[in-house]
C-alpha cells in the first residue's frame, strides 16, 4: 500500500512538471514560463529538431530575461540604455535593492553564458531539416521580477513590440492578435548568427569592465550629496539610477580609458566573424525554401508573420554590407578617418587584436588613432547606400533584424 502511494505521488509530481496533453511548446511557455520549459527540455534528452530549436530559442530569450531580472533587482529600469540588454524598457521596481556596481558586468557575463548554451542546442540541427516550430508571440513573456508569475507588463510584445515591429507597432490596433511565427531550419542559422553577434557585444563590455569606474563615480556622488542635494540634471531630465548626465559622460570616458582585456577583445572579433558566416548560411538556406508559411524573415514572395515584405535584392545587398564588415575585421580594408585623406584609414582588425585604452580626445585629434592608422584601400559606403535604398526608410531596424 505504501509503495502504491509513493508511486502515485511520484507520478503526480512528474505530471505536474510535464506539458499538458497535446499542449504545444508555445502554450507551455505561456503557461509555465521560459525557465520551467527550458528545465524540462534540458532534462529530457533525445530531442527532435523542433525541440532543439525551441531549447535554443528559449535559452536565447533566457539571456534577455535574466538581464531584465538583474536590472529590476538593481532598479536599472530606465529607458536610456545605449547597449543591447540595457536598451529595452523594464517595468519599474518599487523597492529595488541597493545598487551593485557589478550589476552591469553581471548582466553581460550571464548573457554570454546563456547565448553559448543556446548555440549548443541549435548546432546539431541539420541544414536540410524540415521541422517547423509554431510560436504565438503572445505566449512569450519575461519573468522580470523573478516571481514565477506572469504579471502585467511582462509580455514580450509589451517590452519589445516596437523593436520587433518598428513603425508598424504604432499603427497596430489595440485588439490585434499577436503574430504567429513558424520557425524553420533557416531560422536556426539566423539564431546562431545572432548568438554570436550578441556575444561579441558581451565580450567588449566585459573587456572594458565598467565596475571599477562605476564604483568610483557612485562613491563620489555619495560624498557630494552629504552637504545637500546635487543640482538637477540639465540634460537627461530625470535621474538615471542615481547618475546624471555628467556622471554618465564620466562613466563612458573612464570605462573606455582602461586597459582592455585582450583575450576578450579577440573573442569579440571571432564572434563577429562567426556571426557573418552563419548569417550567410541563413540566406543560403532561405533561398532554398519552397514554402511560404508565417515566415520570421521572408525572402521576396514569402508571407511574413510580422507583416514585413522585402524587395528583390535585399538579401544580396545585405550580404554585400556584411562582406565589407568582414573585410574590415580581417584588415583587408580600412575604415575612413575623419581627418585623413582617401589613401589611408583605420585598421579595425587591430582594434580587436591589439587593443588599447580609448582616449576620446586623442581619437578626435588623431594621436590616439596612430597605432591603427595606415595606408591602404578604404571600405566604401556604396554597399550600405544600396541597402539603405532598399530598406524602405528603416535601414537600422532591418540591420538589427538581419544581424
Amino acid at each position: 500500500m505504501r509503495a502504491a502511494v509513493l508511486s502515485l505521488g511520484l507520478s503526480l509530481a512528474l505530471a505536474a512538471g510535464a506539458p499538458a496533453a497535446a499542449e504545444t511548446l508555445s502554450a507551455e511557455i505561456g503557461r509555465t514560463g521560459l525557465a520551467a520549459t527550458e528545465a524540462r527540455l534540458t532534462a529530457r534528452g533525445g530531442l527532435s529538431d523542433e525541440e532543439r530549436f525551441a531549447l535554443g530559442g528559449i535559452r536565447f530569450l533566457r539571456a534577455i530575461e535574466q538581464s531584465f531580472q538583474i536590472r529590476w533587482q538593481n532598479g536599472m529600469t530606465d529607458r536610456t540604455g545605449m547597449l543591447p540588454l540595457l536598451r529595452l524598457p523594464v517595468p519599474d521596481n518599487p523597492a529595488p535593492q541597493p545598487f551593485d556596481p557589478g550589476a552591469v558586468a553581471a548582466i553581460f557575463a550571464t548573457a554570454d553564458a546563456d547565448l553559448a548554451r543556446a548555440r549548443e542546442a541549435l548546432a546539431p540541427i541539420p541544414a536540410a531539416s524540415d521541422f517547423g516550430l509554431v510560436i504565438d508571440l503572445g505566449d512569450l513573456w519575461f519573468d522580470v521580477n523573478a516571481n514565477a508569475a506572469r504579471d502585467p507588463g511582462e509580455d514580450l510584445l509589451d517590452i519589445a513590440g516596437p523593436a520587433l515591429l518598428g513603425w508598424q507597432w504604432s499603427e497596430r490596433p489595440a485588439d490585434a492578435p499577436a503574430p504567429v511565427v513558424r520557425f524553420d531550419s533557416a531560422d536556426a542559422a539566423w539564431l546562431i548568427a545572432y548568438t554570436h553577434a550578441l556575444q561579441a557585444f558581451c565580450q567588449v563590455v566585459l573587456a572594458y569592465d565598467p565596475t571599477e569606474p562605476l564604483t568610483r563615480i557612485l562613491t563620489a556622488r555619495e560624498a557630494l550629496a552629504v552637504h545637500g542635494p546635487l543640482p538637477p540634471d540639465q540634460l537627461l531630465g530625470s535621474q538615471n539610477q542615481g547618475l546624471d548626465s555628467i556622471d554618465m559622460i564620466a562613466l563612458i570616458l573612464d570605462t573606455l580609458n582602461q586597459m582592455p582585456d585582450a583575450p576578450r577583445m579577440a573573442a569579440a572579433r571571432d564572434h563577429l566573424l562567426a556571426a557573418m558566416v552563419n548569417n550567410r548560411d541563413f540566406w543560403t538556406r532561405l533561398a532554398a525554401e519552397t514554402d511560404s508559411d508565417r515566415e520570421w524573415l521572408p525572402k521576396p514572395g514569402q508571407t511574413s508573420a510580422l507583416g514585413v515584405s522585402l524587395p528583390e535584392g535585399t538579401g544580396e545587398s545585405w550580404q554585400a554590407v556584411l562582406a565589407d564588415g568582414e573585410a574590415l575585421l580581417n584588415g583587408q580594408k580600412l575604415a575612413p578617418y575623419w581627418r585623413s585623406g582617401a589613401g589611408a584609414g583605420i585598421n579595425v582588425m587591430k582594434l580587436f587584436t591589439e587593443p588599447r585604452p580609448v582616449d576620446l580626445a586623442g581619437w578626435i585629434q588623431g594621436w590616439a588613432a596612430m597605432p591603427y592608422y595606415e595606408a591602404g584601400p578604404l571600405v566604401s559606403a556604396e554597399n550600405w547606400s544600396r541597402f539603405e535604398s532598399l530598406a524602405g526608410g528603416q535601414p537600422m531596424l532591418l540591420a538589427l533584424w538581419f544581424n
